[in-house]
């Protein structure tokens, strides 16, 4: 019988060395801490310009390797999924292989890492009403047919909105001022020492 990571039978010794502890924890780890992951990166949201064309991050990973790897995007609106693009992937060294693609908008930018495999969707020619949740998935024959996804936000603007940088400009204004009084300080300090030192010389020559 094996045992399923949720529910193992095997104990961990106690009063045992260091290598055999690490791998016990190992064991008891769930499948997903160190199989199959997916991602959008560091950012889930992606702003576009209306008629630009914009990428919507997807990297998967495993650390078993993968092999037939099924993965597809999905528009997410409020209670349907619409397919965008699927795809299968023979190994690392491969290059995805197109099975459904809804419209010549849409392409794939694959691109092989030393660690992440990058499944992205370009979307060519934004429209305000293609804003909305996009979801990638992959399944991974290799582990058992593990599942996982991420999904990214894109929002549509007519025009992008400079940052507002009053506070920053009152703020920099402030401490040059400020910057500037103490130099004023220093200079005057400077003259009123200087004055009072010629009339001391000129009392002491009398």
């Amino acid at each position: 019988m094996v045992a399923s990571a949720g529910n193992r039978i095997l104990s961990c010794p106690r009063n045992t060395g260091g290598g055999l502890l690490a791998l016990c924890m190992v064991l008891y780890l769930p499948v997903g801490a160190l199989g199959l992951e997916v991602s959008a990166g560091k950012n889930n949201l992606v702003t576009a310009l209306n008629g630009s064309d914009v990428l919507l991050p997807c990297l998967f990973s495993t650390c078993i390797d993968f092999e037939n790897v099924r993965f597809w995007w999905t528009y997410n609106s409020t209670d349907t999924f619409t397919l965008l693009y699927e795809g299968s992937i023979k190994n690392k060294q491969s290059l995805p292989k197109m099975k459904v693609k809804i419209n010549e908008l849409i392409e794939l930018a694959p691109k092989t890492g030393p660690k992440e495999y990058n499944i992205s969707l370009l979307i060519k020619n934004v429209d305000f009403l293609d804003a909305g949740k996009y979801t990638c998935h992959v399944i991974n024959p290799k582990e058992k047919n593990a599942k996982q996804s991420t999904t990214v936000t894109l929002s549509v603007v007519d025009k992008f909105v400079k940052p507002d940088n009053t506070l920053m400009l009152i703020i920099l204004a402030a401490v040059g001022g400020f910057i500037g009084f103490l130099i004023l300080v220093f200079i005057l300090k400077k003259v009123i020492c200087f004055a009072i030192k010629k009339n001391q010389e000129k009392k002491s020559t009398l």
